[in-house]
């Protein structure tokens, strides 16, 4: 399944009454919860996650977002109405910066039929589309969390892919050279690592660029389908995002989830700063 959809080919669903989760997952690093966003309004009938409580384990050594647990995944999804048969559509503001991270945990999660709205809540205003402040009524789904069907990296992996293959920072410059780090307590990036903000994957709109600039893109970083290649971040969340444009481009990537927060946890990983 293409893990994007525009906001026509959503609101055709919605108008012929075909049967779709849609998740809200507005997020805020260091902002107002993402429920706030929520409550002044959303697309009718979707329902709220809560990404750090939902879609993440608990902080600590693993990372800022780790994986959660498979029981903890699974019974979060199962409230917000996920079943088996089907499709799930995740949105957040604009950039899809949290959504791809509920899109890539859908799927490694074993849910397949999930979808990305390109350009968010503010694509879907902008075309003129009703939002609503009502909360729907949620059925129970019906989800079975089946982890590991999408690669993934720890610490090891991910400092042995930055030698051998290649290992994307999805972070800013300025986070990846050292010069500010506004969150974690060490600043820099994992060695060999190369930098590739995520802000590069979108236009001006918040929408994704064509797979052949996001493919050119990241063929001058070295990244391509002939290559082992991953993603990391501050915490697993905006690598996720860079996966998603990864795979528009056509090249199958692994998310470090724990991601710099995990790394720098240990103070035998060796840290670089600058441009390389």
């Amino acid at each position: 399944m293409h893990p994007l959809i525009e906001v026509p080919a959503l609101d055709r669903l919605l108008r012929r009454q075909t049967p779709v989760v849609l998740l809200d997952v507005r997020w805020h690093l260091a902002g107002p919860p993402g429920i706030e966003s929520y409550r002044k309004g959303h697309l009718p009938g979707a329902v709220f996650v809560d990404l750090d409580r939902d879609v993440a384990g608990p902080p600590g050594a693993g990372g800022r977002h780790p994986l959660p647990a498979s029981g903890d995944f699974e019974a979060a999804m199962r409230r917000a109405g996920v079943s088996a048969d089907r499709l799930v559509v995740v949105y957040d503001d604009a950039d899809s910066t949290a959504a791809a991270r509920v899109w890539w945990s859908l799927r490694y999660f074993g849910h397949d039929r999930v979808r990305v709205l390109d350009g968010g809540y503010r694509a879907w205003t902008e075309a003129g589309h009703a939002v609503t402040t009502d909360d729907p009524k949620v059925k129970p789904g019906d989800f079975i969390a089946d982890p590991g069907r999408l690669p993934v990296l720890d610490a090891e992996g991910a400092a042995a892919l930055a030698r051998a293959g290649v290992l994307l920072d999805a972070r800013a410059a300025e986070r990846f050279r050292g010069e500010q780090e506004p969150v974690d307590p060490v600043a820099g990036h994992i060695p060999g690592a190369r930098n590739a903000p995520t802000s590069g994957n979108v236009g001006v709109d918040g929408r994704f660029l064509p797979p052949s600039l996001l493919r050119e893109r990241f063929a001058k970083l070295g990244a391509t389908d002939a290559l082992d290649v991953g993603a990391y971040c501050g915490s697993g969340v905006t690598a996720a995002h860079e996966i998603l444009a990864l795979n528009l481009a056509g090249i199958p990537a692994a998310l470090y989830v724990g991601s710099w927060s995990n790394w720098v946890a240990d103070s035998a990983h060796p840290v670089a700063t600058g441009d390389s």
